[in-house]
């Protein structure tokens, strides 16, 4: 009888420690912790690295990740703050659908604005390059169990 109860304690606590530790739902790394200068920098740096820009294409696209980094944090701190006051609700499926809208002209303009600065062959490689992130982004959701 001993025996089954340490073997019940046992069981029961390795079973308790194994749960996932996600930790807070908002947290998004040492990303948000940087000025959205510093993010337009590292970002239009890992761009060079792939696509081999030339340096008025580096400064064209660092205006362009200096805008999206400016949008983002912007609406990070806005969500974060709503946040904190308890003042933050779910969007509605209208509220979800506008967002969603209006995230997706944001990604045609970028991508036009993507076309003009860029030649065929490294418009092509980014295109591969932010179609991968994109899959590896959806997959790390999956994991964590938020969507799908």
């Amino acid at each position: 009888m001993k025996r089954l109860a340490v073997t019940l304690v046992l069981l029961i606590s390795i079973g308790a420690t194994a749960q996932r530790q996600d930790g807070p739902r908002m947290h998004k790394g040492h990303e948000m912790d940087m000025t959205a200068e510093q993010m337009a920098t590292l970002q239009t740096k890992h761009m060079v690295l792939a696509l081999d820009l030339t340096k008025t294409q580096q400064d064209k696209i660092y205006d362009i990740n200096l805008e999206n980094a400016k949008f983002r944090k912007e609406k990070w701190d806005e969500i974060k703050a709503a946040k904190e006051s308890g003042e933050w609700e779910k969007p509605s499926s209208e509220e979800r659908f506008e967002m969603a809208n209006a995230r997706l002209d944001r990604q045609i303009a970028q991508q036009e604005k993507m076309k003009d600065i860029l030649d065929e062959q490294q418009y092509e490689n980014w295109k591969k390059f932010t179609h991968h992130k994109k899959m590896h982004g959806k997959k790390k959701m999956q994991e964590r169990g938020r969507r799908g």
